[in-house]
């Protein structure tokens, strides 16, 4: 739920990025971190807690100041899950309040199980937090294309974009920057969008 602060005219937008073990999660935001033409004061620290066994314990934190609607500043907020599934206490907790995700799936033919029980348990998380998918904008990013094994990209829209209505979906390599920005702006566009929509139904 976006968060609106009266006195400093912000609404800040949370965006979970999800998915399997070392799928690209992190990666796709320490691309975002480097890469990101913004002023420093409106880019926020990377923060990345690691154990042995997971890339990303907790989160990945970065706002990121965008554009204005209606005299409020736009506050992106990125965050990971952890991976492995042992940590889904802390997924729960960090899907809390979320506006819009990102999901990062792994291209490899051998991660296709993988991708599928992950998406399934995002939706779990989301119905035990009381949120539901059809409610949330959300995308798909087909993460480590520059592989030989990828699977292509229409077998992976079968396996995980097959819901009633379709999403955007994004080919890339987080590695390689490609498709990170990509996926990212549409993302928040999609959710300035559901903004503007809920701001002119509320002023109507």
């Amino acid at each position: 739920m976006a968060l609106i602060n009266q006195a400093t005219k912000e609404i800040q937008l949370k965006i979970v990025y999800y998915g399997p073990p070392q799928g690209g999660k992190t990666t796709n935001l320490e691309k975002v971190h480097l890469d990101v033409e913004a002023a420093p004061e409106a880019k926020g620290k990377l923060t990345s807690l690691a154990t042995n066994s997971d890339r990303t314990l907790f989160f990945d934190f970065l706002p990121l100041e965008t554009t204005v609607v209606r005299g409020y500043k736009t506050k992106f907020q990125l965050f990971t899950v952890p991976g492995q599934v042992i940590y889904n206490t802390t997924r729960q907790l960090v899907l809390r309040g979320v506006d819009g995700l990102v999901f990062v799936a792994d291209s490899r033919y051998d991660k296709m199980e993988e991708n599928v029980q992950t998406f399934a348990n995002m939706i779990q998380n989301l119905e035990t937090l009381n949120q539901s998918l059809a409610n949330i904008p959300y995308v798909l990013q087909y993460n480590k294309r520059d592989l030989p094994d990828a699977a292509p990209p229409d077998y992976m829209d079968f396996l995980l974009n097959n819901r009633e209505t379709l999403v955007p979906s994004f080919p890339s390599s987080a590695v390689k920057g490609e498709g990170v920005f990509e996926t990212l702006n549409m993302i928040t566009r999609m959710l300035l969008h559901k903004l503007l929509t809920e701001s002119s139904r509320k002023a109507a």
